[in-house]
């Protein structure tokens, strides 16, 4: 009998994480153990999207995975995320973990950093996105009926008014030349509430935009 290899989606709730979900759910002899976040202390957000936890919390539920939270503290230093980010791949090792899906786009130094930092314990990294070419990448999350909000917008690349928008191919087209259709460099994120791998749709309202450090602005969802 082939064994399955078990693995991790390191999963911000965002379409790049959504779309390498889809895409290593299509593998064969691969089974998705669970979906491997990062959470701020205090906040009880999403780190970097700022998405309340409940709503990550019912979004796995949606999906059907079970979720490995990985709770970091504010203002977290490299040392303290690099260190809690290792004891949790060490406890999904012995579950017989093997490696991690990322989806990472382009950029090189992210993607030398993971693996780097993965084959010191012994696991694999998987990029079912990597070098696809970005606007591809965009229509085709769209096509296959993935539904995202834009939750965070770094107003030094986009204006504040894009924070709460639908993603679709209206978001993509009203971009401003330089800006990557995906926001691989950071200039927005997302939260995908429904899609083909989604058994249902996650239930979302938008609340207030806040700025906050002066820079990036954020649509609450409730």
């Amino acid at each position: 009998m082939n064994m399955k290899e078990r693995v991790i989606v390191a999963w911000s709730g965002g379409k790049d994480a959504a779309q390498a979900l889809h895409e290593i759910r299509q593998t064969e002899n691969i089974e998705i153990a669970a979906l491997l976040t990062t959470v701020t202390e205090g906040f009880d957000r999403i780190s970097m999207h700022g998405v309340r936890r409940a709503l990550l919390v019912e979004q796995a539920n949606a999906l059907g995975y079970p979720l490995e939270e990985i709770a970091i503290p504010q203002n977290c230093t490299n040392e303290i995320y690099e260190q809690r980010m290792q004891q949790s791949l060490e406890k999904l090792q012995t579950q017989g973990v093997t490696a991690a899906v990322f989806g990472d786009l382009f950029l090189r130094d992210v993607r030398a950093y993971r693996e780097e930092r993965m084959s010191r314990i012994g696991m694999r990294c998987i990029f079912p996105l990597w070098e696809r070419p970005t606007a591809e990448l965009a229509a085709r999350f769209v096509d296959l009926g993935f539904r995202a909000i834009v939750v965070c917008v770094d107003t030094m690349a986009l204006a504040r008014e894009f924070a709460g928008r639908e993603y679709d191919k209206e978001f993509v087209r009203d971009l401003p030349a330089g800006v990557d259709p995906c926001g691989e460099n950071g200039e927005f994120h997302t939260f995908v509430y429904d899609g083909p791998i989604f058994g249902k749709a996650v239930s979302v309202a938008r609340g207030e935009t806040v700025l906050r450090e002066n820079r990036f602005c954020y649509c609450d969802l409730m």
